[in-house]
């Protein structure tokens, strides 16, 4: 491996540069990480690919730019929890150093990537729903498919590329710098840089929510009021109010997973982390799971149309699994079962 200038506990791990940051040292951290990640993993990636299904499965749902978005956040989820899992538990669980530089900061890349454009579809969803309080006679203007494409493909392309810097020769090994005491070979740099991307999104993300919720206010105090006179319009003003409500609910719940790992990322940056705070930031890692484990629930439970097309296909299901009893070839076996009893 490259020489790099390791962290000042690194005199500790017997000159491995790998294992200095494989900081779980009994069995039972190691297997209780390895069932929250089998745990949250499975059920992210289940839940996160049912949502894409029910989107693009229905054609009325996937041309409106708001589900573009939130299949873009699903499919972000998706490929954060294959890459984390794996790659996470093969470090910290199996203890596996034997991989390059180079592969290591390809999966890095890819959590990193994916993480990106989870916040970054949000961010866009944040944008849409704006749009959609603030100029609803605009908006169908506004936000066209094609747009909203463009933006998805934007966003993709900078978050794969800010997240690729470190694999392109920003790492410590490359610089012959001070690499990060969470990350191997990880420039502190790049760190600041990333987390500073980070805390920008989220600002964009908190103040167009802001707007979103005091215009829902509003809408809600006018619906109150005009209730008889203008129903179709409260119908879509309802809709809008719900659907703000819902993603306000998705931004809470990634702040509360996230905070405590940006936390101990900045602590790091400006202090030196004990090998209890190294712990403490592998386990509050499985928390980016348990996020995009929730965010599906969140939609099944508030958004309508994905929940009206959860039941076509449960219903369809059904229907399915019903068919071959009902079918010709089984009652004719039915009959002359009983007729031979």
């Amino acid at each position: 491996m490259d020489s790099c200038r390791m962290p000042a506990n690194a005199s500790k791990c017997s000159g491995n540069t790998m294992e200095c940051f494989m900081v779980l040292s009994t069995p039972a951290q190691k297997i209780s990480i390895g069932i929250l990640c089998g745990l949250f993993g499975t059920m992210c990636v289940f839940e996160n690919s049912l949502v894409l299904y029910l989107i693009f499965s229905s054609p009325g749902i996937r041309k409106k730019p708001s589900y573009l978005f939130i299949g873009s956040l699903a499919l972000a989820d998706v490929l954060a929890s294959i890459i984390f899992v794996c790659s996470f538990v093969n470090f910290h669980v199996f203890n596996e150093a034997g991989f390059s530089k180079e592969v290591f900061l390809l999966q890095l890349g890819g959590v990193n990537t994916s993480f990106s454009a989870s916040l970054s579809s949000l961010l866009l969803t944040a944008l849409d729903r704006y749009i959609s309080i603030s100029r609803p006679s605009e908006y169908k203007l506004l936000m066209t498919r094609r747009r909203a494409w463009t933006a998805l493909a934007v966003l993709w392309v900078t978050c794969a590329t800010i997240a690729g810097l470190p694999l392109l020769g920003w790492n410590c090994c490359t610089l012959d710098s001070a690499c990060s005491e969470l990350f191997p070979f990880v420039d502190d740099n790049y760190l600041s840089s990333w987390i500073c991307f980070v805390v920008v999104l989220l600002g964009c993300i908190v103040c167009a929510y802001a707007h979103v919720l005091w215009r829902a206010r509003q809408h809600v105090a006018y619906m109150e009021k005009h209730q008889a006179q203008a129903g179709k319009q409260n119908s879509r003003m309802r809709m809008d109010v719900m659907l703000a409500k819902t993603l306000v609910m998705v931004l809470a719940v990634l702040m509360l997973c996230w905070s405590p790992v940006l936390l101990l990322m900045i602590y790091s940056i400006f202090g030196r982390l004990s090998d209890r705070l190294r712990k403490v930031f592998a386990f509050c890692s499985t928390l980016c799971l348990l996020n995009s484990m929730v965010n599906p629930i969140i939609y099944g439970l508030r958004s309508k149309e994905l929940f009206s097309s959860l039941r076509r296909v449960l219903s369809h299901f059904r229907r399915q699994l019903k068919a071959p009893e009902e079918s010709p070839e089984a009652e004719s076996t039915h009959k002359s079962s009983v007729i031979e009893t």
